[in-house]
């Protein structure tokens, strides 16, 4: 890469290719066009425009990462030039919640976000909040000055200085709910919680591996901004057991619980308190003023209720919900798909291939999306989908097992069912042949087509598949698959592989080189074939109000169907508008079974609602942040179910 691509900064790069292109280019986006333009073998220079003095309410520099007292995080941020040609910061509100420890509030207005953090004032403080670019900025101008920050923009970074601070004590205590810690502090300060991994006590280092620990805790951690001294340090220093080998094999199973703080060190500057939490508890977190000091109440029922008018047409909100004697946690997005500027739809890790999975909030940060969930099933091995794709009516993977789907349109209409597509081969004598699979991972007997939306090449993934290479509607070629996952082969732009597998090999001979060829395509029911955008999964939960769970019929496993896990869901409402849902565990116990996940989806006035992929797969997210969970618990997904939105100017 020339010298002149490698020195321009992030903001350089943004500032001049929004003035070149007359709207708003994404950071991210803007690196993409800008080394396209610029640093290409071929490309011609795109001149760098001179900056002349920003207009008022011009956004000036802007990024992705934050330096908090000399430790770089991950963060959207930007500035914007005032009226009086002062200028303001703004933080994307996912990072001020979760780089800081800003609680967001209840508020019907996306204009105005009252927070809260060692404060007692009320009315409590409204920032001013306004989208751009797939998240929402809250102007944390005047909070930075009152808490006493310094800031600044250093190319694609906003580095934040805030006063030192001092933990005093730490506080434990037992509660009606649980346990309660309290982190005394000299002044308040920024925090972060994280979930971690589960903790396994050793029973006998010389027992069968299967035996050696058992799983009763997960670690969590909080890390603040102070300094703890050394003796409050050490309180909470671990210390070894030494014993001779002869005694190792006498230790129990210790039957006393874990002591909630498990150890205190000091990293950086920063404090880092590892709790072990019993499973079915987490922590719930107060910053709290005159005392300042950091409440970790540890309780089965840690989730806080919120209503929050995100922005127009989009509100985010989170609260138990009580099915019999349990109670789940379930956050939601509930979408006006009417509002003007705002459409939902699938998104995928990887827009050349099929191939490829990661993080939710990976996929829809590249997509540009200000919201989406998880999607449908796919095969981790591979990462290859198991399950209807559709966008913009063109077919990216076809369903399988007539599971549960929806469909939509972009004014806003919604059908729910469960999905065959019929696809067949016609040759010139008029000789039909099913196609089983489109664009699919799920390999079986029978024939499966190939397009150019898998990727460039397709690799067999069964032994000894026969391929049929088509294009411009004529079998061109016949090759041998040889062993699966090894040799690539071209598919064409202009047409598609066609793949045999089993018995359906010896179709081959019907269908020599230089056959003409033609596809029909239809589905079951024929009401899908309307709609531009498709996402399957299941199964179908809920029908017309009715539920109409039959998971088995669905062809889902006996294990699948009675396992209890975190879930998520896609809905619609009696309004009209769409809900995505995540279901976590009840509040002291283990997730909803499929039936208990439906009974959900009906008590939260679900019309209409479909099962997408559950587990570790579940993912909620929102301008740059996961609401349901951790980042760090939360696995790798192939596609989800993109929310944009482009507010009117």
């Amino acid at each position: 890469m020339p010298n002149s691509c490698r020195q321009l900064d992030l903001n350089t790069i943004t500032l001049n290719l929004n003035r070149f292109f007359g709207c708003s280019v994404s950071p991210i986006l803007s690196t993409a066009l800008w080394l396209t333009a610029t640093c290409g073998t071929n490309a011609q220079p795109v001149p760098i425009l001179t900056s002349p003095s920003p207009a008022s309410g011009e956004i000036i520099p802007s990024g992705n990462q934050i330096s908090l007292n000399g430790r770089t995080l991950a963060g959207a941020w930007l500035q914007k030039s005032g009226t009086t040609g002062r200028v303001t910061t703004h933080l994307s509100d996912g990072a001020l919640r979760q780089l800081i420890g800003v609680d967001l509030l209840n508020t019907t207005n996306p204009a105005q976000q009252p927070v809260e953090w060692f404060s007692s004032i009320k009315p409590p403080l409204a920032l001013n909040a306004m989208l751009q670019g797939g998240y929402r900025y809250l102007d944390i101008s005047s909070f930075a000055q009152t808490a006493g920050w310094q800031m600044q923009a250093n190319g694609n970074m906003l580095v934040i200085s805030t006063p030192p601070a001092k933990i005093n004590d730490f506080r434990q205590g037992k509660r009606s709910t649980g346990e309660r810690l309290v982190v005394d502090l000299d002044r308040p300060t920024p925090w972060q919680v994280a979930e971690g991994q589960p903790i396994k006590r050793p029973i006998d280092p010389n027992a069968p591996t299967s035996q050696a620990s058992t799983p009763l805790n997960r670690e969590w951690t909080i890390t603040l901004d102070g300094i703890a001294d050394s003796a409050l340090i050490q309180r909470y220093t671990p210390q070894p057991v030494i014993l001779p080998p002869n005694q190792l094999k006498q230790l129990p199973l210790a039957k006393t619980p874990d002591p909630l703080i498990q150890k205190v060190e000091m990293v950086n500057n920063q404090t880092i308190i590892s709790l072990s939490v019993p499973f079915g508890l987490s922590p719930r977190i107060s910053a709290i003023a005159n005392p300042n000091r950091l409440i970790v109440d540890i309780r089965p029922d840690a989730l806080v209720a919120k209503d929050i008018t995100w922005a127009k047409g989009l509100r985010w909100q989170q609260k138990f919900v009580t099915l019999g004697k349990d109670s789940f946690p379930v956050v939601w997005l509930e979408i006006n798909p009417r509002v003007v500027g705002l459409t939902i739809k699938p998104m995928w890790v990887n827009p050349d291939s099929l191939t490829g999975s990661a993080p939710l909030i990976q996929t829809a940060q590249r997509y540009l999306a200000v919201a989406g969930i998880n999607g449908g099933y796919f095969n981790r091995n591979n990462k290859l989908p198991l399950g209807a794709i559709r966008r913009d009516h063109q077919w990216v993977s076809g369903p399988i097992l007539n599971r549960g789907a929806i469909a939509w349109n972009d004014s806003g209409q919604f059908y729910f069912g469960r999905l065959t597509l019929n696809e067949s081969l016609i040759s010139a004598n008029n000789q039909s042949l099913p196609i089983l699979f489109l664009n699919s991972g799920y390999a079986q007997t029978g024939i499966a087509r190939y397009t150019s939306v898998w990727g460039s090449t397709y690799t067999p993934l069964t032994d000894n598949e026969m391929l049929l290479v088509v294009q411009n509607d004529q079998i061109t070629n016949q090759l041998p698959g040889g062993k699966a996952g090894v040799t690539p082969v071209p598919i064409p732009q202009n047409g598609y592989l066609l793949t045999l597998r089993g018995t359906a090999t010896t179709n081959a001979n019907k269908l020599p080189i230089g056959t003409k060829v033609s596809i029909t395509s239809n589905t079951t029911p024929t009401d899908f074939s309307r709609y531009p955008h498709i996402v399957g999964a299941g199964p179908l939960l809920i029908q017309n109000r009715q539920i109409v769970l039959d998971a088995k019929a669905e062809k889902f496993s006996a294990a699948f169907i009675s396992e209890k896990a975190v879930r998520s869901a896609i809905c619609t409402t009696n309004t009209g508008n769409l809900m995505v849902a995540a279901v976590h565990n009840r509040a002291g116990g283990a997730g909803a079974t499929l039936a208990e996940h439906a009974k959900l989806m009906q008590v939260m006035g679900c019309v209409n609602a479909l099962n997408l992929d559950g587990g570790s797969s579940t993912s909620l997210y929102l301008g740059g942040q996961l609401l349901d969970r951790s980042p760090s618990t939360a696995a790798r997904v192939h596609n989800g179910i993109g929310i944009f939105l482009n507010p009117e100017p």
